[in-house]
């Protein structure tokens, strides 16, 4: 298994010397509906604290435009009736001019948004992370081509990979009551056969795959509760690791970890 490798402390090699001392870089969280627009905003003023990210745009549908005030960098496009993205092509062009985007989820659950969101990812030039309820979304709207997109990373639970694969007819399981070395196996062949990048948890092992490559860093080494690991902060200090450190995902996401 040279594939796989347990991380069992904090990575000597620190690539905290690899984020810039002026600011640079433009980046999108994406996400939100009439209902809920929290996790947006909240990830928004967390990377502009602690990164130094030269544009951070908090793209919301307009549903949400008369319940905000007039703030700079945030980005109203076009909503359904029930409050969540509607259109695929004002999407894209968001996408593709930022340099990473994260879509942080809260988004409605309907085929008019799901259809937008996806269709914006299978054509989406730029690197972009999908977490939270944006990966149920993917997998119910043409995941077979979304996951043809090789600047793809999913941050997503082990229920969640469950349904992508019975989605598009993966022949391998992934299963709860698999052993780590049974998911990490099933993680090696998808990641080969797919050229996107996966990050989940299970049995309180976080699992990296990659072109094959499957490392697994135990959560309670890394500060982070099982609850604490899919609000959000984690996946945006993935993102920003992976936008300065844009050919070494593995080594960026490990070290995001523990940053």
């Amino acid at each position: 298994m040279d594939y796989f490798e347990k991380i069992e402390e904090k990575p000597s090699e620190d690539l905290g010397w690899n984020i810039p001392d002026r600011k640079l870089g433009v980046v999108n969280v994406i996400g939100g509906n009439t209902q809920n627009f929290r996790a947006e905003v909240k990830v928004s003023e967390f990377l502009s604290e602690k990164y130094p990210i030269e544009t951070i745009n908090t793209i919301l549908p307009d549903s949400l435009k008369e319940k905000l005030p007039p703030l700079p960098n945030f980005v109203f496009l076009k909503s359904t009736d029930v409050g969540s993205f509607a259109n695929e092509e004002e999407l894209e062009k968001k996408f593709n001019a930022a340099d990473f985007n994260l879509l942080i989820g809260d988004l409605s659950k309907n085929s008019i948004t799901g259809r937008a969101v996806a269709g914006a990812c299978i054509s989406s030039e730029k690197p972009l992370l999908i977490t939270r309820d944006t990966v149920d979304l993917i997998a119910e709207n043409s995941p077979e081509k979304v996951i043809l997109n090789e600047n793809l990373i999913i941050f997503g639970s082990m229920a969640q990979l469950q349904k992508l694969f019975r989605t598009i007819y993966y022949p391998k399981m992934l299963l709860l009551s698999q052993s780590l070395i049974q998911v990490a196996d099933t993680l090696h062949k998808f990641t080969l056969s797919y050229p996107i990048s996966i990050i989940t948890l299970h049995n309180g092992q976080i699992l990296i795959a990659k072109n094959g490559n499957v490392r697994a860093v135990a959560l309670e080494i890394t500060g982070y509760s099982p609850v604490g690991f899919w609000q959000g902060e984690l996946a945006s200090k993935i993102m920003v690791l992976n936008l300065f450190n844009p050919d070494n995902f593995m080594k960026a996401s490990i070290f995001a970890l523990f940053s």
